[in-house]
């Protein structure tokens, strides 16, 4: 709520915000967790200032979820700005776009987005494909995004198949500058590096594709200073999950560099990964070991373990989404065992400071039944 001068406020609003608790004055944001049921839903809620959740909504995708695991890393995604909500429904081979204001949503637009979409990422210069992840249809499918509206219009209407038609991609992700794109591939340990033309185009094969300094890369995100951070599984060995760090040197034929070539942390089945706004942490959801990774990076890109256990959920939590709040301070995760959001406030050494155990427990989160997808800002 905005008030352009103190007289504006209510006593009855003035009387609510004196009142309030100590530490949750004030919406600071919003968290989105995608249920990936049948009738696919995002249950919504607002953050405090202290990083404490609020339920404030279910909302319909008017999509369909297939009710266990994507297995991939992206399925809901926020623009740059925070004004559009993107979810996918693989079920039905939709995206749907929500229009954001605070932690409420209004559907928009869903739009066919290929065979059984299950990741979604978008560019800094108004494009976005979607990991298509079925068996007879592996690949990507690109969009133009209107960034004053949100709305997506296909750019070719057909996908574009990867390097391994049974790869089991783990995620698909845009460079900083978008004229670059990578998926990684869980069966056969590659990563795939897509040149994004002018047009929006992707290149179709032949293209690069590199082998994985770790087995079976799952989740993939881009630091600013196009640094790529790649979580490893590291099934079927138990205990050999990792990240590893490579330079991105775009072009005509980008080329990935290898920096940190997997820095196991103990765990086993990493398969999600997040990097803060500054590029100094990252941390890692295991899913098997129930288990928080971190990471310190330094400036030449090396990732280096802090703690393997940086953070335990609880057994049988199983974590899968991370998100971080626009300003790095506050760490998400979607339990998709407990059917709950686990929070933590991000410590000046990279530690994890637990907040409040779990929010949404009972709220609309499936319980071990295959919820997938989260978004913060």
């Amino acid at each position: 709520m905005k008030f352009s001068t103190l007289a504006s406020i209510s006593l009855t609003g003035l009387t609510a915000v004196l009142a309030a608790p100590s530490g949750t004055q004030g919406n600071k944001g919003a968290v989105f967790a995608l249920t990936n049921a049948v009738n696919n839903e995002v249950i919504a809620f607002s953050r405090n200032d202290d990083g404490t959740l609020v339920k404030t909504g279910t909302y319909p995708t008017g999509g369909h979820g297939q009710g266990v695991d994507f297995d991939t890393q992206g399925g809901l995604q926020l623009s740059a700005d925070n004004r559009f909500l993107y979810a996918v429904n693989p079920a039905n081979d939709q995206v749907t776009v929500f229009e954001v204001d605070g932690s409420n949503l209004k559907m928009i637009q869903s739009i066919y987005a290929g065979d059984q979409p299950l990741a979604i990422s978008l560019s800094s210069n108004g494009y976005a494909y979607v990991l298509d992840g079925s068996v007879a249809s592996t690949g990507i499918f690109g969009f133009r995004v209107n960034n004053a509206t949100g709305l997506l219009s296909p750019i070719t209407n057909s996908t574009i198949a990867t390097s391994n038609p049974i790869g089991v991609p783990g995620t698909v992700a845009f460079s900083p500058d978008g004229h670059s794109l990578i998926v990684t591939n869980k069966v056969g340990s590659t990563i795939d590096i897509f040149t994004v033309g002018s047009t929006g185009h992707a290149s179709p094969a032949p293209f690069t594709s590199i082998a994985s300094s770790g087995l079976r890369p799952f989740g993939a995100v881009f630091g600013k200073s196009n640094l790529l951070y790649v979580v490893e599984s590291g099934l079927p060995a138990l205990g050999n999950a990792g990240l590893s760090t490579y330079q991105l040197h775009g072009g005509p034929a980008p080329v990935l560099e290898p920096i940190t070539k997997s820095e196991k942390n103990q765990q086993t089945d990493g398969c999600w990964v997040v990097v803060t706004p500054d590029e100094k942490y990252a941390y890692t959801a295991s899913f098997v070991t129930s288990a928080i990774s971190s990471y310190s990076v330094a400036k030449n890109g090396t990732a280096t373990l802090i703690k393997g256990d940086a953070a335990l959920p609880g057994d049988g939590s199983e974590p899968v989404d991370l998100a971080l709040s626009s300003d790095g301070t506050y760490l998400y995760n979607l339990l998709r065992g407990s059917g709950a959001i686990a929070a933590w406030k991000i410590q000046a050494d990279g530690s994890l400071q637990s907040i409040g155990g779990s929010f949404g427990k009972g709220q609309g989160i499936p319980v071990a039944d295959g919820a997938s997808g989260l978004a913060a800002y």
